[in-house]
């Protein structure tokens, strides 16, 4: 009796995650559509099933991002460093959100933080290195942005953005350099330019 009694306890639960799962999931597709609220709605169901759904209030949060609700968005991303410190995804995202809001320093501190929890992640080494060219800091965002390329050589925005940050520092030729690489990777940004202004 007891045995059975623990078996009909665990199939609920296990009904119950699926079943949040695939809210997630429907609200994924959604947000694929650009569907934002009805992809919100998802995720708040997939909530009230399990409060403890980190991916549920990532994905919520980065719906509220596309929504331009930066501040909803860092409470999302807040609420998962609550249940999870140390949710690099976490991080990134809410530093996303506060480089959006010009908050550049706090948006470096969150990046840092995500790197020192995976060292790999080349969306963090990127979004720093946007943090820091908007302040000015080229050489650190070229540092950031030669990492970011290391880690994920096919994402033409690294180069375009080291390009910007070489242009500003007067270095011609290595901006032409990365921009022609960007442009190979299918950049359609600055074509024009690198015509007119490289050799």
């Amino acid at each position: 009796m007891k045995k059975l009694l623990l078996v009909l306890l665990f199939v609920p639960l296990v009904c119950f995650g699926q079943s949040a799962e695939d809210l997630i999931e429907s609200g994924k597709e959604k947000a694929n559509l650009k569907d934002y609220k009805g992809a919100i709605a998802q995720y708040n169901k997939a909530i009230e099933m399990n409060p403890s759904i980190t991916l549920a209030y990532i994905e919520k949060g980065i719906s509220k991002y596309y929504l331009k609700d930066y501040d909803g968005a860092i409470a999302q991303f807040d609420l998962v460093l609550e249940l999870d410190p140390d949710n690099p995804k976490a991080y990134a995202f809410r530093g996303a959100s506060k480089n959006t809001l010009k908050d550049y320093y706090g948006a470096i501190a969150d990046y840092t933080k995500a790197i020192e929890i995976d060292p790999d992640f080349a969306f963090a080494y990127s979004n720093r290195g946007n943090s820091k060219r908007y302040l000015k800091d080229y050489y650190g965002a070229i540092v950031d942005y030669t990492k970011a390329i290391e880690l994920d050589p096919d994402d033409d925005n690294n180069y375009t953005n080291r390009g910007f940050s070489k242009y500003s520092l007067d270095d011609l030729n290595g901006a032409c350099a990365d921009f022609r690489k960007a442009i190979s990777l299918g950049s359609t940004t600055n074509i024009e330019w690198v015509r007119n202004q490289c050799n």
